[in-house]
């Protein structure tokens, strides 16, 4: 594997862990789904509630 391929297998991983991490979490789903959002803002990443949910619900489903 490339140098280049493990930065980034390594990212992917980072961004898994993340996501099972606060979908696993004790929290409830608006406070998690604001979370996200809050997240995603902050990155310049803009969803409406229903794409969120999606993103949401396909994470969920990954992990699964």
């Amino acid at each position: 594997m490339k140098h280049t391929e493990a930065i980034l297998a390594g990212l992917g991983g980072l961004l898994v862990g993340a996501a099972a991490a606060l979908l696993l979490a004790p929290k409830k789903g608006d406070h998690l789904r604001s979370d996200i959002k809050r997240f995603l803002k902050e990155k310049g990443i803009s969803l409406k509630k229903n794409k969120l949910e999606e993103l949401v619900d396909e994470i969920a489903q990954e992990i699964k």
